[in-house]
C-alpha cells in the first residue's frame, strides 16, 4: 500500500508538527510506502517521521528541487518534472492521499486525487487555504463522484482512513 502525504511547503507551526507525527503513528498500523513531492516544509516533517517509525519513504521530487539533500534512508525520484507535473506522478502512484495542510499545490493534489479516484482524506483546521476546501466540495467535486473526498480533524482519524482506504468505496449514484 502507497499513501501519498500532500503538505504545505512553506513555514509551519508546532501543532502541525504534532499533527504530522500522530498520522505517522496511526499509519504505523498497516506500514504503508509514504510517498511526498519533496523534502522541505511539512513534506519534510512528514518524512522524518515517516522514516522514525521505520515506515518506507519515497521522495517524489520536481526538476526544480532535485538537488536538495535527502535522508539516506529514503528513496528519491528525481522526475525532471516541474512541481505539477510532479504532483501527478505523486498522486497517481498512490493507493490514498492524505492532505496535511497545505494551499495551491496541496489543493491541486486533492483534486487530481478526486479526478483519479484515489481515496482522499482532508485534514480540517490546519489555518491552511485548504481548510476552505470543504467549503467547495463537501463531499464529492462534481457529479461524476469518482472518489469521496473527506474532511477529518483528527490526525490519527487521517492515518486510520488511510490504511482502510480498500474499503472507502464510491457511493453509488441514484
Amino acid at each position: 500500500m502507497q499513501v501519498a502525504i500532500a503538505a504545505h511547503s512553506g513555514e509551519y507551526r508546532g501543532e502541525h508538527v504534532k499533527a504530522v507525527k500522530e498520522v505517522m503513528d496511526s499509519l504505523t498500523q498497516c506500514r504503508p510506502t509514504v510517498l511526498l513531492g519533496g523534502y522541505w516544509g511539512l513534506m519534510k516533517v512528514a518524512a522524518d517521521e515517516a522514516i522514525s517509525r521505520g515506515l518506507r519513504v519515497v521522495l517524489i521530487l520536481p526538476i526544480e528541487n532535485e538537488h536538495i539533500e535527502a535522508p539516506k534512508d529514503a528513496v528519491v525520484v528525481r522526475t525532471g518534472m516541474e512541481f505539477r507535473e510532479r504532483s501527478v506522478v505523486l498522486v497517481r502512484s498512490s493507493d490514498s492521499v492524505i492532505a496535511l495542510g497545505g494551499a495551491a499545490g496541496t489543493i491541486m493534489e486533492v483534486l487530481l486525487a478526486y479526478a483519479m479516484g484515489k481515496p482522499t482524506i482532508v485534514l480540517k483546521g490546519t489555518g491552511f487555504p485548504t481548510d476552505r476546501l470543504e467549503l467547495a466540495f463537501p463531499d464529492y467535486v462534481d457529479d461524476r463522484r469518482t472518489s469521496r473526498i473527506i474532511y477529518v480533524t483528527n490526525p490519527s482519524e487521517a492515518g486510520k482512513l488511510a490504511c482502510a482506504s480498500r474499503g472507502i468505496q464510491v457511493e453509488e449514484k441514484g
